[in-house]
């Protein structure tokens, strides 16, 4: 299993971003840390989620400005895959620097990201809300200045002891973890995909609380 997952979460991958509609384009942001140390860790996940999906898909991430990108399409629509190189805390710059240049509409940007009041595999979508006490979510809203934009909260759980959350969310998953992952990113992928073919109201009804 932890083979399986290594290969994974390491394979790299690219591909070239082209020009288009707009409202067709989409801005998915998986935040996370830079660096070997961090490879498979809690809070690593919307790395993890997108690592899944180019890997899925044969898409190749390109290193460019302030992350690590690759396209995805997708009956008709595009889907910009965004790894930020600026570490967690400093998201908000590399989300606001590829909405601007790729002339992606705020509403169809979505940031995944691990949360910790939510049950392990647990998905909470929504169209806006605080930031939670995480620092990638309050660094973006920092940076385009609104809370309203789309989130996509992957529970990791709160199963550390008082005054070790830095050291749980740094932490590898479990080898339980693991083999439950096997099945959760997928239908995380699925729920990217329905956000941009299916909207938000039906991905957050379909996708929610499973």
């Amino acid at each position: 299993m932890f083979s399986f997952f290594s290969k994974l979460f390491n394979k790299s991958s690219n591909s070239v971003i082209t020009e288009g509609d707009p409202m067709k384009k989409f801005l998915i942001v998986g935040l996370g840390n830079i660096g070997p140390k961090y490879f498979n860790t809690r809070h690593n996940v919307g790395f993890n989620i997108l690592n899944f999906l180019a890997d899925e898909e044969s898409l190749i991430f390109e290193s460019a400005k302030l992350g690590d990108i690759c396209t995805y399409k997708l009956k008709g629509r595009t889907f910009l895959l965004l790894k930020p190189s600026t570490f967690m805390n400093l998201s908000g710059k590399a989300v606001r620097y590829w909405l601007e240049k790729e002339n992606i509409p705020l509403e169809n940007l979505l940031v995944v990201t691990d949360d910790l009041n939510l049950p392990f595999g647990s998905f909470r979508i929504k169209p806006k809300g605080s930031d939670g006490g995480h620092n990638g979510l309050k660094d973006i809203q920092n940076v385009i200045n609104t809370s309203k934009y789309n989130r996509f909260r992957f529970g990791i759980s709160d199963e550390f002891s008082k005054g070790r959350q830095v050291d749980y969310v740094l932490s590898e998953w479990t080898e339980e973890e693991k083999k439950a992952l096997v099945e959760r990113l997928p239908k995380a992928i699925e729920a990217i995909k329905s956000f941009g073919l299916a909207g938000m109201n039906i991905t957050m009804n379909t996708f929610n609380g499973k």
